[in-house]
């Protein structure tokens, strides 16, 4: 609440009206996959933001999630770094538009407080409001004061709002996210009620950069995945696998409780101790995108419920080509994890994600048919 505070205090009037907001269904359910700006979700884009208004919105952040090594604050740093590298590549290959024209910074340049790269998407490809997660970035290249954002990937275009407002009474929610990210931790009275739904995805799936550091953001997730496959005999992985082909996630946006009513693959009842850990294990690294407290308390509480946790997965086991998939599904706790084609660098696969809660995404505030 503090950090919260203090950001907002940083804003003008007019960036003030962006960034909070009262918390109604429409504004919570509104995030996608997609670069689409302003058009797919609420908020103040960071590149709109001085360095020191970013420094401000980082430290909300930083508070509010994880801090370990490979948890929710590094994880949101790597997903930035990702859309700055991934747009620099697709500027290289002369697919993106400029980066002038079209591309509104505010005071600080635009896009102070994140790494470079900018470039427009491919031409003729779009994506709206909860356009679910598949398909390339918005093509409009239309500035934030449009309500386009920065029209392609860069790591400047992300957007934070608090819907509701902060406090230690009351419910209030803290929405972040942009290409690849979508962060919504849900308060009330003070206490974290939900942290879910959490996507997280990332193209390439790991890249170097010109000083020589290698970056892989999501390859604890996809490791713990393979892990927890390869832990299963060969007539449990028969068992666990589901028939059915995804080329994406099947909760992604615009897809809030729609869980399938049947659960599919293998129950976790009757598997090995060790097996069971593989499960928690992997489903530990969307968790702990929360603050490690709330983080630890969720874990908790998927332990208790592993016996009823079914692993289901289809393609390959190994998470290598494209239509790999896997998900856990518990009576609270659904994690799935899918390998797709590149949409930039189209000679590689990249990944989608999402965690979410059967009764605590949003924190439990809204009812979906």
């Amino acid at each position: 609440m503090a950090a919260a505070t203090a950001f907002l205090g940083t804003l003008s009037s007019d960036e003030k009206a962006l960034a909070q907001l009262e918390f109604t269904q429409e504004k919570a359910v509104a995030w996608s996959n997609l670069p689409c700006g302003s058009t797919c979700r609420p908020g103040v884009m960071f590149g709109d933001l001085t360095d020191a208004q970013v420094a401000a919105g980082k430290s909300v952040l930083l508070t509010a999630l994880g801090t370990g090594s490979g948890t929710g604050y590094e994880r949101v740093l790597q997903i930035f770094a990702a859309d700055g590298y991934l747009g620099s590549v697709q500027s290289s290959q002369g697919t993106g538009s400029s980066a002038g024209a079209g591309m509104s910074g505010g005071p600080g340049g635009g896009m102070s407080g994140g790494p470079g790269g900018s470039g427009g998407p491919p031409a003729g490809m779009s994506g709206g409001p909860g356009g679910g997660m598949s398909g390339a970035p918005d093509a409009s290249g239309g500035s934030s004061s449009a309500g386009g954002g920065l029209g392609g990937y860069d790591s400047g275009n992300y957007y934070l709002a608090f819907l509701g407002t902060p406090s230690t009474t009351g419910t209030w929610q803290l929405h972040f996210g942009g290409h690849h990210l979508a962060v919504n931790i849900t308060y009330k009275d003070g206490k974290v009620e939900g942290a879910s739904p959490f996507h997280v995805g990332v193209e390439p799936t790991s890249w170097t950069d010109t000083d020589g550091t290698t970056h892989a953001p999501l390859d604890d997730m996809k490791t713990a995945m393979v892990a927890m496959l390869a832990g299963l005999s060969s007539a449990e992985q028969t068992k666990a696998k589901i028939s059915a082909t995804y080329s994406d996630i099947v909760l992604g946006p615009g897809s809030d409780g729609k869980f399938p009513a049947t659960k599919e693959g293998r129950v976790a009842s009757g598997l090995t101790a060790a097996q069971k850990t593989l499960i928690l294990n992997a489903i530990k690294p969307w968790v702990t995108n929360a603050d490690d407290a709330t983080a630890a308390t969720l874990m908790s509480t998927y332990e208790s419920e592993i016996d009823k946790t079914y692993v289901g997965w289809s393609g390959h086991t190994t998470m290598t080509n494209h239509a790999d998939y896997v998900r856990i599904d518990g009576p609270s706790v659904w994690v799935e994890f899918v390998c797709q084609n590149g949409v930039v660098i189209q000679n590689q696969i990249h990944y989608h994600t999402v965690y979410r809660d059967h009764t605590r995404d949003y924190g439990g505030e809204f009812t979906f048919s």
